[in-house]
């Protein structure tokens, strides 16, 4: 009888997921595992993740064991606990999905390895983009730099079908699956206060209802694959003016083949800037609990701190106001971000700071979005500010993007000013 170990990363479900329905069809018994990188664990200041990755994990396990097995959790090195759980059951066969990280590709060339002493036959599936890193490519390079070009490419490609859950999955006898960690063991700090749960079950229920004309709050569930970003492509394809959510998803292939080109992204310019960043501790403070004076900013800034979670124009609109207005340098936001969206994946967090601050591959990298003039095309009533920013909920709306133009009676009392030394005029 054959049996394989199937190695999840980020792609915690059972519905489309290669690895595992590979697996399934082609093995006896099947040891769905994940190990809890403890290398990547002292380093994540990242509470929304832990906590939501812990839910997709619970979840995960519950399907599994509705279909016969469970999942087999451990702690350590996630090479070295996958070789251990391969030796000991006798696998002939390692799934495992690809991803793009220096992190993930280090990992997949560390199983290699350990899996060829073993003669152990490692199976590397595509179970987190649409199209994989290094799958489309103009001639003369090995990745495209600019979108517009590659979403061509992209929409062009047939997808291929989607894969429905195994009905069974069939575990050794005799394993242990261990116990998932609790909260309050992983990190001492707290979540944001209105985060939303992980897990597949949640994901597919706001897949279900997802329509294509509106914001999808589906990033959290792609990023760490309770649902499959291919699923989504496919229904979207069926859907009138489903190209704004094929758009977004198609962004986060392209920022995945960058990221595989260029692993020292998280940390260097990919175009590098003529000038230098400035330095402003209190600006950056300022912008961080979203007390900058200009309510846009704001309202995004503490969006982010209570959902851990923001729309797409919120995270343009600040981004563009820490590193083109304040000038600050935009490894500073991306680790902000990282810190506290869920959907924090490092492709897409770290391809869209600088694509903002013009180090990416924005073709205009001089561009710069004025907060006030975003605020009145993209909330010309005010509600979004008047959500999150509680001192201009009584402000009249011919004032709540400007509050300072406000007469003396009318303006808020509590909000602060804008920021000193900031020319918005020129964005």
């Amino acid at each position: 009888m054959s049996t394989a170990v199937v190695l999840f990363t980020r792609d915690l479900r059972v519905h489309d997921q290669p690895a595992l329905a590979e697996a399934v069809r082609t093995q006896t018994h099947v040891v769905p595992m994940f190990v809890l990188d403890d290398a990547i664990l002292r380093g994540l200041d990242a509470p929304n993740r832990i906590s939501f990755l812990l839910d997709a994990l619970d979840d995960l396990r519950i399907s599994l064991r509705e279909r016969g097995a469970d999942l087999i959790v451990r702690r350590g090195d996630p090479v070295g606990e996958t070789l251990r759980m391969a030796c000991a059951i006798g696998a002939q066969t390692v799934f495992v999905g690809g991803d793009a990280s220096a992190c993930a590709q280090a990992r997949e060339r560390r199983l290699e390895r350990e899996c060829a002493a073993e003669h152990i036959d490692l199976r590397v599936l595509n179970t987190v983009a649409i199209v994989p890193p290094h799958a489309v490519a103009p001639t003369g390079r090995d990745h495209y730099r600019v979108f517009t070009p590659y979403w061509r490419r992209w929409q062009a490609l047939p997808l291929r079908d989607v894969l429905p859950a195994p009905a069974r999955v069939q575990l050794p006898s005799g394993l242990e699956p261990g116990e998932l960690p609790t909260l309050p063991s992983l990190t001492s700090l707290g979540t944001s206060p209105e985060l939303e749960p992980g897990g597949e079950r949640a994901g597919r229920d706001r897949l279900a209802w997802t329509r294509s004309d509106e914001s999808s709050r589906l990033s959290a569930h792609l990023h760490f694959g309770c649902i499959s970003a291919l699923e989504v492509a496919a229904r979207m394809r069926d859907q009138p003016q489903g190209d704004g959510i094929l758009r977004r998803l198609c962004w986060r292939d392209f920022f995945l083949q960058l990221l595989a080109a260029n692993p020292s992204l998280p940390r260097e310019d990919l175009r590098p800037r003529r000038d230098h960043w400035r330095e402003d501790d209190e600006a950056l403070a300022r912008w961080r609990e979203g007390s900058t004076g200009y309510p846009i900013v704001d309202a995004g800034m503490r969006q982010l701190a209570r959902e851990g979670w923001l729309p797409n124009r919120a995270r343009l609109i600040v981004a563009s106001f820490l590193t083109k207005t304040l000038g600050q340098d935009w490894r500073l936001g991306a680790d902000h971000f990282a810190r506290l969206l869920v959907d924090a994946d490092v492709a897409s967090n770290v391809g869209n700071w600088q694509w903002m601050a013009g180090t990416g591959v924005d073709t205009r990298p001089n561009r710069v979005l004025n907060p006030v003039r975003q605020a009145k095309r993209y909330d010309a009533d005010g509600a979004y500010v008047r959500r999150y920013v509680h001192e201009l909920a009584e402000v009249a709306a011919a004032y709540v993007h400007e509050p300072w133009k406000a007469p003396a009676a009318a303006a808020p009392r509590d909000y602060p000013a804008p920021i000193d030394h900031v020319d918005v005029a020129a964005a």
